[in-house]
């Protein structure tokens, strides 16, 4: 007896013969499209921002209303360093004390 055959090649196996048995629609009227790179760095869009930057005067950048955030105040490096050492100290007792238990 053969063995039983994995679902997704049979599956693959089926698209594949039915895409080759389907009809070519061919190009349409008019010929095929031209679309380019779709990243729209085309040779126009370079153009465009290469003047964007040449010329800034032209276009000002939109500005975002100003809300009154108050200011974040940073911890020093010495309070995390010393946090750091304190929580490692606090691991190493309680492994310490359930290694001695």
């Amino acid at each position: 007896m053969s063995e039983p055959k994995d679902p997704e090649r049979l599956l693959a196996e089926a698209l594949q013969a039915q895409a080759r048995s389907a009809p070519h629609p061919g190009p349409p009227s008019g010929g095929w499209p031209q679309f380019g790179l779709l990243s729209g760095a085309d040779a126009s869009s370079l153009e465009r921002e290469r003047a964007a930057l040449e010329n800034p005067a032209k276009r000002p950048a939109p500005q975002a209303p100003r809300r009154n955030v108050p200011p974040v105040r940073h911890l020093p490096a010495y309070w995390v360093l010393g946090l750091a050492a304190l929580l490692g100290l606090a691991t190493g007792a309680v492994i310490g004390l359930i290694t001695l238990l």
